[in-house]
């Protein structure tokens, strides 16, 4: 029997050819995917949901997300996926779904989204501008602090949005998770939607 050996690739390695887009000069906008992560959802079962709450806030020693919102801890970041579950996106395999299992086995059900969602990371000084041709979220400071978080749709595809903390430069920061499906006609969308601020296409880089 022949033996085959399997490449992992990203969803958007061809996408990421590109090295420059759109209008020339100081680019508006960065756009850069963010690899080597978990992504556990926790769901929590009927009629559990303050024991799962109980379970994070012992494992994670910070409140679970009740709200649209993304929790920074020190090795992992809660972000709030709807009505009583939320993400856990981390790296290193210590809050992997084998880590987690223990912990919520009697509150919750887990999936791993590690390998089914593609993380981007948007800043620049036109980011909000070109996040606002595709989404209907009022994004400005004001409204949309740092640790702010939405489930909501870009270009008819579905998405979880989240600010971040400011970049070294104070810009803000915007990370998405789209299906691995979606990802690269998000992302051609994300270039022609920022070509008129100009684009550059970060390296590829691991989760902080």
């Amino acid at each position: 029997m022949a033996e085959f050996s399997w490449d992992v690739r990203s969803p958007l390695d061809r996408a990421l050819a590109v090295e420059g887009y759109g209008a020339h000069g100081d680019a508006g906008v960065t756009l850069t995917e963010i690899r080597n992560f978990d992504l556990i959802q926790v769901m929590a079962r009927r009629g559990k949901a303050a024991e799962m709450a109980k379970a994070a806030k012992g494992r994670f020693s910070v409140a679970v997300p009740e709200t649209p919102k993304a929790i920074g801890t020190r090795d992992a970041t809660l972000i709030w996926s709807g009505p009583d579950q939320f993400f856990v996106l981390s790296q290193g395999g210590k809050h992997g779904i084998g880590a987690l299992g223990q912990a919520f086995a009697q509150s919750a059900s887990l999936s791993d989204q590690s390998h089914a969602r593609v993380l981007i990371s948007i800043s620049g000084a036109k980011a909000r501008a070109m996040l606002a041709k595709l989404s209907s979220i009022d994004l400005h400071p004001g409204v949309f602090a740092v640790g702010a978080a939405a489930a909501t749709s870009m270009d008819h595809t579905s998405v979880t949005l989240w600010r971040g903390d400011d970049g070294s430069n104070g810009e803000a920061v915007f990370n998405v998770l789209v299906f691995a499906t979606f990802a690269e006609s998000l992302w051609h969308t994300m270039l022609d939607s920022a070509a008129e601020y100009g684009v550059v296409i970060g390296h590829s880089e691991d989760l902080a």
